[in-house]
């Protein structure tokens, strides 16, 4: 299973980052850089299956595509910014972390208008007149 090796690679990771943090900093982050990006990439992987299987469900359900697409999009938008939240809060910035946070809520709120929208819309639609 892929979870045990990614703990694995954590763990180590964590015992190298714990040995090099007082000595080399820098190396110690770029360290933790690497595992996070390297986690990332094996996730993704697995999230691009569950994208894919949500469009199909989608399709099979008769549900507007650019409905799903943009749930997909936000998923995907609160996915980047925590993890970008992350890592800038590993490097002691947090005050940057909570940016990043911010502008991902910014764009999640961006891309659900539309949605929004059509939901108020079907709502008012079943109301009398």
């Amino acid at each position: 299973m892929e979870i045990f090796q990614i703990v694995t690679i954590a763990i180590v990771t964590s015992l190298l980052v714990l040995i090099l943090k007082e000595q080399k900093s820098t190396m110690a982050f770029f360290l933790i850089l690497l595992t996070g990006i390297f986690i990332f990439v094996v996730v993704i992987e697995h999230i691009a299956h569950i994208f894919e299987l949500i469009q199909q469900l989608g399709v099979k359900a008769n549900v507007d595509g650019m409905y799903i697409e943009t749930i997909l999009k936000i998923i995907g938008i609160a996915y980047i910014a925590e993890f970008g939240a992350h890592l800038t809060r590993d490097a002691g910035l947090s005050s940057i972390a909570a940016k990043i946070e911010l502008a991902g809520k910014v764009f999640i709120l961006v891309l659900a208008v539309p949605i929004l929208t059509a939901v108020i819309e079907t709502i008012l639609g079943f109301l009398p007149a």
